[in-house]
């Protein structure tokens, strides 16, 4: 039965809101003055009005979000529960009215006859085009509950995987920029406050004292123009980005950095890993599963390197041997794509290798936060003490001069 959504008047004179199903859109207006609402519109949830996911101007699902739903979805479709059934459930149970309207629209289009990876489509938004094309593999196969319980899977890995990641940077990241507004502070306001009394004196200041003073007078006189550079060249980065070529060389040189290199490509390696893994798992073919795991990489040299292997793969070329041509992408990948192949269990071996990838990713993120945050504490003791030291020595000097 097709969902409405609709707004009507109360007996109040207050403006309501909802879903409801009816055979038309007759039908809904009668059951709304039915319970004594007067409708003002009654519009249709389909792929007519969300095909390009025009209702949905802002994200329904958050990363986390996401992979609750499929989860609760791949619980209730493994159960036994009809599709159907099982989308008004979590229509009925979602506390946004956004999920609601958002499931309310994919249960329509299921019952207007249309795949349920179709109507996951008419929401791209929400739904990209590995997540589609896994449900779409699970209904030809008929074991949907068992692929949407491995998608779920993948999403919760990912997201554990990049929290994991923010929360070894975040620390260094708060300490550095508290460091650097002390500093400033430091620098621009009590050194020149300090230093004035010594300014009658006619004697020569520590080199040190008249370092400090040099670099205060500079902040205070042309620290805005810094900042302004650094908003400029930040912008003009981001500008330039946009550019492909660009970006894929810019990406290139990000992966030969010393540590965060090692880091990107440990990371997108085991997120292509994990997307073809469980792509073919779910039974999709291996060269429309490498190209949907290859869009998904963030660092584009890599992603450019995935699909040179997708055409030596179509080629007839074997993925491991297509994988080890590609020096960005760790031998690690490429060994057990070839044991997969060897004994015929390619999504296994794929899906040991993200494990792995994605837990010596988890081990250097944490090795090199515990590196960093020591390391900024000395850093900013140092250039703490320093400036001290610019205060304190013409004290001391004007004491020897008193003796």
């Amino acid at each position: 039965m097709p969902a409405y959504k609709f707004e009507a008047l109360n007996a109040a004179g207050k403006t309501t809101s909802g879903l409801l199903e009816a055979d038309n859109a007759k039908a809904a207006r009668s059951q709304l003055r039915a319970q004594s609402l007067v409708p003002m519109s009654v519009t249709p949830v389909s792929a007519a009005q969300t095909g390009s996911s025009a209702s949905f101007k802002r994200r329904v699902f958050s990363a986390t979000g996401l992979a609750v739903w499929t989860r609760q979805l791949a619980g209730l479709v493994g159960s036994g529960l009809p599709l159907e059934r099982a989308l008004t459930a979590l229509s009925d149970e979602a506390d946004a009215p956004t999920e609601r309207e958002l499931v309310a629209h994919l249960r329509a289009e299921v019952n207007a006859g249309a795949a349920f990876a179709q109507a996951l489509s008419t929401a791209p938004r929400e739904f990209d085009a590995v997540y589609c094309g896994v449900v779409a593999a699970g209904e030809q196969s008929g074991a949907l509950g068992r692929v949407l319980e491995r998608l779920a899977d993948d999403l919760e890995e990912q997201q554990a995987l990049r929290s994991k990641l923010i929360a070894a940077s975040l620390y260094p990241a708060i300490v550095s920029l508290i460091a650097v507004l002390i500093v400033v502070f430091l620098v621009t306001y009590v050194v020149p406050q300090v230093a004035s009394v010594f300014a009658s004196s006619k004697r020569a200041l520590p080199t040190l004292t008249v370092a400090m003073l040099s670099i205060s007078a500079f902040l205070r006189s042309y620290g805005w123009l810094v900042l302004l550079a650094l908003v400029g060249a930040s912008g003009a980065l981001s500008f330039m980005l946009r550019n492909e070529s660009f970006r894929e060389r810019f990406d290139a040189a990000w992966l030969q950095l010393p540590l965060v290199g090692r880091l990107a490509r440990g990371y997108n390696a085991a997120r292509f890993a994990g997307t073809l893994a469980m792509l073919a798992g779910a039974g999709v073919p291996i060269l429309k599963s490498v190209q949907a795991a290859a869009e998904t990489l963030s660092n584009r040299a890599m992603r450019a390197d995935a699909m040179a292997a997708l055409v030596q793969v179509r080629e007839g070329a074997p993925l491991a041997s297509a994988l080890a041509g590609k020096k960005r992408f760790p031998g690690l990948l490429a060994m057990f794509a070839r044991l997969g192949e060897q004994t015929g269990k390619l999504p296994a071996m794929l899906e040991r290798a993200a494990k792995q990838l994605s837990g010596e990713v988890q081990r250097r993120a944490m090795h090199l936060a515990t590196i960093l945050e020591p390391l900024l504490i000395v850093t900013m003791g140092v250039i703490v003490m320093l400036i001290v030291l610019a205060v304190l020595l013409p004290i001391i000097q004007m004491n020897t001069w008193v003796k």
